[in-house]
């Protein structure tokens, strides 16, 4: 059995897209994934298959969603090893104890690809934030205070380009991998 982790995008936001996580985690088993645990209330799902293409699971998950509570949500699927070896690949600034500092993870959806994000964002706003993309993943750090003036904050929101992004905080993908359910 292969160790996954799906990223449902924009669950339990604002009272949108709600999806109690107990029924999530049955909706998963219900698909016949093992060993299902889910992590906090925003979507974060870790499950095992024997199924070798996240493709695959990406579809069948997107499709139970959709039949079980009625919506669309597009869903990143990415297997441990994938995931350990972007944090693995975390640049120096990212991730550290800093309180003024917001460390995110952005993942991006296929079929979209890091050049149609920077194309639809631009540059980070020098001294407030900074980027650096590696595979799927992008990671972003910027002021807590000044947050309002980067560039990305604003424009990652945007629904041009919010749909081909699900973005989770460093802390939060860390404790995923080293979660006693993803061993």
């Amino acid at each position: 059995m292969n160790r996954y982790i799906a990223f449902l995008r924009g669950v339990n936001i604002s009272g949108k897209n709600k999806i109690p996580m107990a029924e999530c985690k049955k909706a998963f088993e219900g698909l016949g994934f093992g060993e299902v645990k889910t992590y906090l209330n925003s979507g974060n799902v870790i499950f095992s298959s024997d199924e070798d293409h996240v493709e695959g699971l990406t579809s069948q998950i997107e499709a139970r969603v959709k039949e079980k509570f009625g919506f669309d949500i597009p869903v990143f699927v990415i297997s441990k090893e994938d995931l350990e070896d972007i944090l693995q690949h975390a640049p120096d600034w990212w991730g550290g104890e800093n309180k003024d500092i917001y460390d995110n993870l952005i993942f991006i959806l296929p079929p979209a690809t890091f050049a149609e994000v920077w194309d639809e964002i631009g540059e980070p706003r020098e001294g407030l934030e900074k980027i650096e993309n590696y595979k799927e993943a992008i990671f972003w750090s910027f002021s807590r205070k000044d947050y309002q003036k980067t560039n990305w904050w604003p424009k990652t929101a945007s629904t041009g380009i919010s749909g081909k992004l699900t973005i989770r905080t460093a802390n939060t993908v860390r404790k995923v991998v080293r979660s006693p359910g993803f061993p």
